[in-house]
């Protein structure tokens, strides 16, 4: 994911691409456009490296939308010495809507590793930021002494001359080479978004970081000194890296925009694959991006973020199924009778009803998958599943009940039994998600085949899956509730929409659009 913005009626997606292979290399730019987030039509391939500052490949990159109405792109090139260095691009033609001509700036590269810092340790420049002082602002991943994560600031008026400002912007021990550092601001109340630029009171700064040595997305939520350019996280024991993770399952790279069409704020994120390498190769590709979500500030916590899928999906939605307040006790597992369950958007909520007390349970977190049983949970859904459950993809909740009489609860995907496929890396993926009093558990699945996004209590905690059916698919795709609690029975009620396709295709030239 690189460089998303939005232009002239159109969004615009450019990606990191191997034209010559399903695996790993020739870097090159992708780019597709889309008019409602959903339905993509590729164009012709953005930048393609054949410099010899990005001879390498053409990483990671950003774009910035300036005042006047200009765009600059940059992004991190892998020079002919395999140094990683920050070049500049440009639209040729910025009437065009569709922005197909790309130009390379003639003085690229326009930053390269300052001293002390490792040459191929040096990557992935941010959206540019406004700075009171008037100048602009970005910031670069790395890292220092091999351990140390930290972010880089680079001041400019030109976006071709930058000065390297004292210190970083933020650093924690023992997090390892950051890349694809993203920095954005949060309104603290409010349902709308906020431009890169935007400062003032009644404003948190997201710090969010993909750790190199782990290939897991963090982010703190945390108040940015535009005049020390200093970022310092609200609560330093959930730092950039050791705390908060933006999705928990399959997910890796991501980042976000300001969409100045409908003022709101969009992550995009990068679905690894978990199968082999030899499999991609025989399929001609490989990995997908999630469903656009829009972020949010967590007003009612204060400690998270919240994450959606953006409203333009509910276009897929057709026919729609409700249940109401379905009883699931302990041990059962209760199908849901709505035909073809393979691309589906479900709404759930749960409501538990305990038969037991003054239990502390033995398990902790997600446990060993949704077959681990303990007093409050699992409970939640079956997705992907056949009707033998061969197959099946657990999304659940798990309360736990804590040694001072407290419920922590866990929300938790299970890939272990998703495919009977012996050559896929299937684990359970999970965190914890705050489900406050007044609340109760509520979950949305969106479920594409081989794609399971799920959100819990409005996205504070999100998990993606990449899981490889071979018996649950197509017209035997099923879905079921289940509860493998011993305390509690669970009532359920659920909306559960079959979703269309959406289509994505060459771009149609010959065509008026």
């Amino acid at each position: 994911m690189v460089g998303p913005l939005y232009h002239k009626g159109w969004y615009h997606l450019f990606y990191q691409y191997n034209p010559d292979s399903a695996i790993w290399g020739n870097i090159t730019w992708g780019h597709a456009v889309s008019r409602d987030l959903i339905h993509w039509l590729y164009l012709p391939l953005a930048l393609v490296p054949d410099r010899w500052y990005d001879i390498n490949g053409a990483w990671t990159g950003s774009a910035t939308l300036l005042p006047d109405g200009q765009i600059v792109m940059l992004y991190t090139g892998s020079t002919n010495e395999s140094v990683q260095v920050q070049n500049l691009a440009y639209p040729v033609n910025l009437s065009d809507p569709l922005l197909i001509d790309w130009l390379k700036y003639p003085g690229n590269p326009v930053i390269v590793p300052p001293i002390g810092i490792e040459t191929d340790e040096f990557r992935d420049p941010t959206t540019a930021w406004l700075g009171p002082d008037g100048t602009w602002r970005i910031t670069i991943g790395s890292r220092s002494n091999t351990t140390i994560g930290i972010s880089l600031v680079y001041q400019t008026t030109n976006f071709t001359d930058y000065e390297l400002l004292d210190g970083v912007l933020h650093a924690v021990p023992g997090t390892g080479m950051w890349e694809c550092v993203d920095f954005y601001p949060v309104a603290i109340n409010g349902s709308f978004g906020l431009d890169t630029s935007a400062l003032g009171p009644g404003i948190k700064h997201v710090l969010k970081a993909s750790l190199d040595d782990t290939k897991v997305d963090h982010y703190a939520l945390g108040t940015y000194d535009p005049v020390t350019d200093k970022w310092t996280p609200d609560n330093p024991e959930e730092d950039v890296g050791i705390g908060l993770k933006v999705d928990h399952g399959t997910y890796y790279a991501s980042k976000t925009f300001y969409d100045q069409n409908k003022q709101r704020r969009i992550l995009w994120g990068w679905i690894n694959e978990s199968d082999t390498e030899t499999a991609d190769l025989k399929k001609g590709w490989a990995s997908l991006q999630t469903i656009p979500r829009t972020v949010l500030y967590d007003n009612k916590t204060g400690t998270h973020l919240l994450q959606w899928p953006v409203e333009e999906v509910e276009s897929l939605r057709l026919n729609s199924t409700v249940f109401k307040d379905v009883l699931v006790e302990p041990g059962s597992v209760v199908p849901l009778d709505i035909g073809t369950a393979t691309q589906l958007d479900i709404l759930a909520e749960f409501e538990i009803e305990s038969f037991v007390s003054n239990i502390t349970d033995e398990v902790s977190d997600c446990g060993d998958g949704a077959v681990d049983k303990s007093t409050f949970g699992p409970f939640g859904v079956l997705v992907i599943a056949d009707d033998s459950l061969s197959e099946l993809t657990p999304v659940y909740f798990r309360p736990v009940n804590t040694s001072d009489g407290s419920l922590k609860t866990y929300f938790c995907a299970d890939e272990t039994r998703s495919s009977i496929a012996f050559d896929v890396f299937k684990q359970v993926y999970g965190g914890k998600v705050p489900v406050l009093d007044d609340e109760n558990y509520n979950m949305r699945v969106l479920v594409d085949h081989s794609i399971v996004e799920s959100f819990a209590q409005g996205g504070r905690t999100v998990i993606t899956s990449r899981i490889y059916p071979t018996e649950a698919i197509y017209g035997a795709a099923r879905l079921f509730l289940f509860n493998n609690a011993t305390g509690v029975n669970v009532k359920a009620t659920l909306k559960i929409w079959e979703v269309n396709s959406a289509f994505i295709r060459p771009f149609p030239f010959e065509e008026t659009l």
